[in-house]
């Protein structure tokens, strides 16, 4: 009898021992992440040198004492060395699904002589193969060289002699050498007649080669060249979001493009079915249509209510909060009042009666849907008409809990700021005028330049607002480059762009990606802080954000960039956290050589 007793407390006290410890490997941290500099993005916070994550969330934020009480056998324990950890980079307006021909493309983006940049269009013809293209579309501009000047055509010519070259500035210019001209049929009629087209002619009148134009013209030059496959457009996707991975970016608004929904949704299916979709990736979708005049509107609405029905707000991500997320329509509603963003010619003025047509017949059914929209328009002259009509909707149909925003805004009156705060909508600024300030300056002026954007205003304004990369090609994907303009003033050329009282100090500069950022999200209850309950977004940066001079802050990079709890980027003593990437393809893709970014590789 006694020895019953004694095996059955014994069994009880083994199962007590058993169940204790379970309990303890269930509530404790995943990963914990100690002495490090902790920027929360919110209310300043004691001693927060470290942060717990559990099961994709943050689990607590608090000393290293303190945080370290929280590990069990299982966590993960990473030691920043002091380095500083911000929430991580949200950018709301970004082209990825645009860009998948990204492996495609030299990247010129960050790199600092002209000579170096030839180089690399010679190195990469030599391994281009036949019937391919050396191409460099976006990211860069002339006065982030070191020459402070475009390549010339015989710079060009010589650098790729023997394949078809396009190099697109912006959406502002492209460069052809003699074989992309052949091929793209320049000076007959298989060339796209596309208005306010302009080419360069000789003495002869001959086109030299090089093509003035806007928008539509890129995107139909793009169509005309070698397509990449289904497989190389996902081995794009991974890559450029890797690149974006790099800066500390773990959520992009995707803003639309070429490849239309439901298109291109399935190359985003192939990463989040494996779960190797590495950042958070909301949508917007705009509908070109097939060629020729089209209603965009009505296209958005067939294409998420007949061809793939698909409500705002519905994640086709199986697994990843926000992961794929249907945000509404945009950021092109129509390509009839569409102002472009070319600061080497004069601003495109929609006319007003046009302008407010388009909304009271096109906008007024997205309002009347609850379907969210975002409206391309750049000049204060088109934001006028675009919300007299507006507020004329909003007196039919309220716009009341319905998210909306102004994309670029450049020019924006603080009348205008005032009216869109007042109708509930936000503006997702860009960083163009980093690159492309001094084009700026010689079409509009200095004074004007030094207001553009009115950033101190639009921030004191409470507005929800976002500063955006606008990238892969109408500028750098490097989110900053745009914070070290909107703290310096300078132009990545080095001149004073902003006015010293239109600037930012460091901490609303990094707001504006981060927490600002995500209300156009819809997730500004969880993402951009650093909070116990928030999705375990950050970045571990390779120098002191706060504390660097100004002119190293476009260098910063991350060392060890987590999204949902999970590391999807490691550099110096982290790399061997870095998850292991697919080779890339093609076999020949310049961002195989060069990285997609100076100094990556």
């Amino acid at each position: 009898m006694i020895r019953k007793l004694f095996i059955a407390f014994v069994t009880s006290f083994s199962f007590s021992v058993v169940q204790a410890q379970t309990t303890q490997e269930q509530s404790g941290a995943d990963l914990i992440v100690i002495n490090a500099k902790i920027f929360t993005g919110g209310r300043p916070q004691p001693e927060a040198s470290a942060l717990a994550v559990k099961n994709g969330r943050i689990y607590s934020v608090g000393s290293d004492a303190d945080i370290l009480g929280l590990k069990n056998s299982n966590t993960e324990i990473i030691d920043a060395r002091s380095r500083t950890l911000i929430p991580g980079i949200i950018d709301a307006h970004i082209h990825v699904l645009n860009d998948l021909a990204y492996n495609y493309n030299v990247r010129w983006d960050g790199v600092p002589t002209l000579r170096r940049a030839l180089t690399m269009l010679s190195e990469q013809a030599a391994r281009t193969p036949k019937g391919q293209w050396v191409k460099v579309i976006g990211g860069w501009s002339p006065y982030q060289f070191e020459e402070n000047r475009f390549p010339t055509l015989d710079e060009l010519r010589s650098a790729v002699p023997d394949r078809p070259l396009i190099v697109q500035y912006a959406y502002n210019q492209a460069f052809l050498n003699k074989q992309a001209m052949e091929a793209l049929g320049v000076g007959t009629d298989r060339f796209p007649k596309v208005p306010d087209t302009e080419f360069e002619r000789d003495s002869r009148g001959n086109p030299t080669g090089v093509i003035h134009g806007y928008t539509w013209l890129f995107l139909a030059l793009e169509s005309m060249v070698p397509q990449p496959t289904f497989d190389e457009q996902v081995s794009s996707m991974v890559y450029s979001i890797h690149g974006l991975n790099r800066f500390g970016v773990t959520s992009i608004i995707d803003n639309g493009g070429r490849w239309p929904y439901p298109e291109a949704q399935a190359r985003v299916d192939v990463l989040a079915r494996d779960n190797r979709l590495n950042v958070r990736m909301p949508f917007v979708d705009l509908q070109l249509g097939d060629g020729g005049p089209v209603n965009m509107v009505d296209l958005e609405i067939e294409a998420i209510t007949k061809t793939a029905p698909i409500s705002a707000g519905q994640n086709l991500h199986p697994t990843l909060t926000h992961g794929h997320e249907y945000r509404g329509a945009g950021e092109v509603l129509s390509g009839e009042v569409h102002d472009h963003e070319n600061f080497d010619r004069p601003a495109v003025i929609i006319e007003p009666e046009k302008m407010r047509r388009f909304v009271e017949q096109d906008v007024m059914k997205l309002v009347q849907r609850r379907i969210p929209f975002r409206m391309h328009v750049s000049y204060n002259e088109n934001i006028s008409p675009f919300l007299d009509a507006l507020e004329k909707v909003n007196e039919t149909i309220s716009l009341d809990g319905l998210k909306w925003s102004l994309e670029h805004a450049e020019t924006i009156s603080p009348e205008n700021i005032a009216r869109v705060k007042k109708l509930g909508g936000g503006i997702a600024l860009d960083a163009k005028m980093a690159l492309h300030g001094d084009g700026f300056i010689r079409t509009y002026g200095r004074e004007k330049a030094l207001e553009t954007p009115r950033l101190r205003m639009l921030v004191d304004s409470g507005i929800p607002l976002a500063m955006t990369t606008d990238a892969f090609r109408a500028a750098t994907f490097n989110p900053w480059v745009a914070v070290s303009w909107m703290v310096s003033g300078k132009a990545v050329s080095g001149s004073e762009i902003l006015a010293e009282n239109n600037r930012l100090s460091r901490t609303e500069a990094l707001k504006l990606f981060t927490s600002g950022a995500a209300w156009f999200m819809n997730a500004e209850a969880e993402l951009g802080i650093i909070a116990p309950g928030n999705l375990a977004d950050f970045a571990v940066l390779d120098r002191d954000y706060f504390a660097v001079p100004e002119d190293q802050i476009s260098s910063i990079s991350s060392v060890l960039t987590i999204m949902d709890g999970k590391v999807v980027f490691g550099a110096q003593d982290y790399s061997a956290l870095s998850p292991t990437l697919p080779d890339i393809l093609p076999a020949w893709s310049p961002v195989k050589y060069f990285g997609s970014y100076h100094g990556e590789k």
